[in-house]
């Protein structure tokens, strides 16, 4: 039985953790601490058609739990977490099986950073002149359907889990001077920060976006993954696509060899009032409960 428990990387540079050498590991460490050295390439992105080296700082796409056993054995355990929106990008899966879902097709265009939103004019004229026509928010991706004459599309999010407590800093230098045998035990204490990942974050962007894709009669896919979904409280899904506003894509990771391969978890549609609910993940206490914590506070 595990005494202690810390989340710490579960994959690096888009490589499993557990699966890289000492030298690899301390090879890592030397871009992860330092921005202006030459960063790996991203391997989520290395497709045909799309491929860059890492932005994401420390290069860490996702975390998962470590256990420190009595006897200083670091266990395994949990899934992958994902930490980077550019995890979700391995092979362009999410995107074919999206499109394959919405638009029934299993290759589709790809148009990102969209303009939605145009600055409404102001009281300042010199403002107004710099700002005029150009947009002040987007709408990341649009998967674009190729054979049709009509235009048919879906707009897409991808929704990453922060997390909070300790930079991994304390980790990049305590794996550059780790000499032993297997895994080190994380160095920092953190945790996946659903909080932050899911209404102050994601729900806002839904709450601008989908009302207007609503009404243009178009659907927002939202890719996450298992960990995050599972965080969310309870939801009324819908039975089928046509009486949503929200595709939720959800996906998790097979770790067969050394590497871990992004796998479809499935389809869930809701409208956006139920998705609000989930993302909230909370009721409002009674007014008397309330108040009484306002007199606990007036007391301290």
């Amino acid at each position: 039985m595990a005494d202690q428990f810390r989340f710490g990387i579960g994959e690096w540079y888009g490589k499993s953790f557990i699966h890289l050498t000492l030298a690899e590991r301390q090879a890592f460490c030397r871009p992860a601490r330092d921005n202006r050295l030459a960063q790996p390439l991203c391997l989520p992105r290395l497709t045909m058609d799309y491929s860059q080296r890492c932005t994401k700082k420390g290069g860490v796409c996702s975390i998962r739990k470590y256990g420190l056993l009595e006897n200083q054995i670091v266990s395994i355990g949990g899934t992958l977490i994902t930490t980077c929106p550019h995890r979700f990008k391995e092979g362009n899966l999410v995107f074919q099986w999206a499109s394959e879902h919405v638009l029934k097709h299993h290759n589709p265009l790809i148009v990102r950073e969209v303009g939605f939103l145009e600055k409404l004019p102001s009281r300042n004229n010199e403002d107004e002149e710099k700002t005029n026509g150009k947009p002040v928010g987007k709408i990341d991706m649009v998967l674009v359907h190729p054979e049709m004459e009509r235009l048919s599309w879906c707009a897409l999010e991808m929704q990453a889990v922060y997390f909070s407590g300790d930079s991994m800093n304390g980790d990049f230098i305590a794996i550059a001077n780790f000499e032993e045998s297997g895994v080190p035990f994380p160095f920092g204490k953190r945790r996946p920060d659903y909080r932050s990942s899911g209404p102050k974050r994601l729900m806002p962007q839904l709450q601008i976006k989908v009302p207007t894709l609503r009404r243009w009669g178009k659907k927002m896919v939202v890719v996450v993954d298992e960990s995050f979904f599972q965080a969310m409280g309870p939801m009324a899904y819908e039975n089928d696509i046509t009486n949503c506003d929200i595709v939720w894509l959800i996906v998790g990771y097979n770790e067969e060899g050394d590497q871990a391969t992004m796998n479809l978890r499935g389809f869930r549609f809701t409208t956006l009032d139920r998705a609000i609910e989930g993302l909230t993940a909370g009721n409002p206490v009674t007014l008397n409960e309330f108040e009484n914590r306002i007199r606990e506070k007036l007391g301290e």
